[in-house]
């Protein structure tokens, strides 16, 4: 019997994947729980398991298609079975209602004469609609597109923006996070969304210049995206310290193979994220986020740890940091960082992040200024660990030294609250406690 492969729901907000790659092919034999392909999502982007054994029979939804959550993206049956007829899926996967219909709603309809099967045309937008009407607009009045994300719901709040009035893509008229953030963007006074002279949109290249063009990945236009918000949200203020690192590396050569015997390495990182936890329990304004006119301090400090991948950038976080000790925080940093590498995360490991540590180090940058990743309010980029001249004392001494840039909001963490904080880093750093190990 054949086992339809739905589009998972990768996390409890979300309402959509896309589809980013085809692992196995149509013909292909197929074990249970075997990679059969890869998805991307507003959360996360993960290798997704074949839910049965056998052939796969059909791919139904192309590499790039964006589709809702739990529509049949695939079928797998028997070798016997290759090149049967399919019921191909109802016309559309939008109930009435704007709800998800059932597999037997589904086979009801599409058993259904054709005349049954028509849905009612989409009512066209008002005329004051402050985006243009698409194929699956609703009117203005329809309780349905207020439907949203958290993430969604919290942007437009951030800019004012009432969701009710604006023209959702998404399923049942869902306003994606696309939507508020293509209409924040065209609404931005004094910043047009791109390059421009006179007013007019510059294009990325001329007619007759030698170019090649390829359309962006899902992730990156995920990290676009998120990085245009975070520049429209926050006004980023850097304080950078050097740091002498000659403690910890003494450390770290002492203890290294004790590490490795308990499954671990003891690196760089996870001194700085150690010292990091210590230096905001002291400044809770690092750990916090604004909300309206309000300051949210949190409790838990949730490390996040960003990942370079091939195709982007992925911030995995440490839930509860200040709770583990130095073994459990190289475990958890090793660990996040193979599994966003072979697409294993899960939709909870890369959300509710307090903190973020970003390491442009490790490919040679002295440092980096990274953007704060919202709705958090400073970032610490680390750079290059180098040999360089250190005056230690009356001494001139060749120690391991390395840059720290803290990025932070100028909405709540001043220049001089920045700079405690980074001098109260540099000072656990550079007298790294040994009890902590």
């Amino acid at each position: 019997m054949a086992t339809e492969v739905m589009m998972p729901q990768m996390g409890e907000s979300v309402a959509e994947g896309t589809i980013v790659r085809w692992i196995k092919n149509v013909g292909d034999a197929i074990v249970r729980d075997e990679p059969l392909f890869e998805i991307s999502t507003d959360k996360v982007d993960a290798e997704i398991p074949s839910p049965g054994a056998g052939v796969l029979l059909e791919i139904r939804v192309k590499e790039g298609e964006t589709v809702p959550v739990n529509s049949v993206v695939a079928v797998i049956g028997a070798k016997e079975e290759e090149g049967r007829s399919v019921h191909p899926p109802a016309p559309s996967s939008i109930g009435v209602g704007g709800a998800l219909p059932s597999a037997e709603a589904s086979a009801r309809l599409a058993e259904a004469p054709e005349a049954q099967r028509r849905l009612p045309p989409p009512v066209p937008a008002p005329e004051d609609s402050l985006s243009s009407p698409g194929p699956r607009a609703l009117p203005v009045a329809d309780p349905r597109r207020q439907r949203s994300s958290p993430v969604v719901r919290k942007i437009a709040k951030a800019h004012g923006v009432d969701l009710s009035r604006l023209n959702g893509t998404g399923i049942s008229g869902r306003v994606t996070r696309r939507d508020i953030l293509a209409y924040v963007e065209k609404n931005r006074e004094g910043a047009p969304a791109s390059s421009t002279r006179g007013g007019r949109p510059m294009p990325g290249f001329t007619p007759g210049e030698d170019v090649r063009i390829e359309k962006m990945s899902v992730m990156r236009k995920k990290i676009a995206e998120h990085m245009v918000l975070s520049a429209h949200t926050s006004p980023h203020v850097y304080s950078v310290y050097e740091v002498d690192f000659h403690r910890v590396d003494e450390l770290r050569q002492a203890k290294k193979g004790a590490y490795e015997q308990a499954g671990t390495r003891l690196t760089y990182t996870a001194f700085v994220a150690k010292a990091t936890i210590e230096a905001i329990r002291d400044f809770p304004l690092a750990n916090a986020s604004i909300d309206g006119d309000n300051i949210v301090y949190k409790r838990d400090i949730n490390l996040g740890i960003a990942v370079a991948l091939d195709a982007g950038l992925i911030v995995p976080v440490i839930k509860d940091a200040a709770a583990r000790d130095m073994i459990a925080l190289c475990r958890a940093i090793q660990d996040l960082a193979h599994r966003a590498r072979i697409k294993q995360l899960k939709p909870e490991e890369v959300q509710g992040g307090t903190f973020t540590i970003t390491n442009p180090g490790v490919f040679g940058a002295l440092f980096g200024l990274p953007l704060i990743n919202q709705p958090q309010v400073a970032i610490l980029g680390v750079g290059a660990v180098e040999k360089r001249v250190a005056v230690v004392g009356d001494m001139i001494a060749v120690h391991p030294m390395c840059y720290l840039a803290l990025g932070h909001d100028h909405r709540l963490i001043d220049g001089a609250a920045a700079g405690r904080f980074l001098r109260s880093l540099k000072e656990r750093l550079e007298r790294f406690d040994e009890s902590w190990m």
